[in-house]
């Protein structure tokens, strides 16, 4: 029989090596669809600045580059994280216009919303868009160069859509706050 060079006996079975530092949340991932500490941090620090370093990003929530990369992989494929992008201060590029348009549709012909629900979907001018409660059909947010190109905007397209019975517009005279990132406190309220 072979002898361990470890304890001498005969049919002993080597020596482990021993396992690696586990992440300390993953397995109590609990709460808002499975999101612990690190993962809330993560999303916050994400969002303050997607384009730290994985290192930068590791120091900041406490955790090894192994597992924040991990983290960051999973939430990804879970579809928490949806994508990256650059903010755009939309002045500097021309876009001195922002419209709040209310779109009222004929709201019993499910196939001609469908429809004009595709339409908008491929307006490049259409920044966001709500089907809402209440009076009216949809809220966009609508970006264009200035009133002369909005007015053009919407008698050459957006009255041109199926469906479309009127519109109802209020222009931004000034941002107050725009951000893009989204509140997590309520998911680490219980922590």
């Amino acid at each position: 029989m072979p002898r361990s060079e470890k304890s001498g006996k005969a049919g002993a079975k080597p020596a482990r090596a021993p396992s690696p530092p586990r992440d300390p949340d993953a397995r109590e991932a609990r709460d808002a669809g499975g999101l612990d500490r690190y993962d809330i941090a993560l999303l916050g620090e994400l969002q303050r600045d997607a384009r730290q370093s994985n290192a930068d990003l590791a120091a900041r929530i406490g955790l090894s580059p192994a597992p924040t990369w991990r983290r960051v992989r999973r939430l990804e494929e879970l579809g928490v994280i949806t994508g990256y992008r650059a903010e755009i201060d939309r002045r500097k590029i021309g876009l001195g216009v922002l419209a709040f348009v209310r779109v009222d549709a004929e709201r019993d012909n499910a196939d001609a919303t469908r429809t004009l629900e595709e339409a908008i979907r491929n307006l490049p001018e259409v920044i966001s868009c709500h089907y809402i409660s209440g009076a009216g059909t949809f809220e966009l947010q609508v970006l264009v160069t200035d009133l002369d190109a909005y007015s053009r905007w919407t008698m050459d397209t957006l009255f041109r859509l199926p469906n479309v019975k009127d519109l109802h517009t209020s222009f931004s005279l000034g941002e107050i706050k725009s951000s893009a990132a989204l509140p997590l406190g309520h998911l680490g309220a219980s922590r």
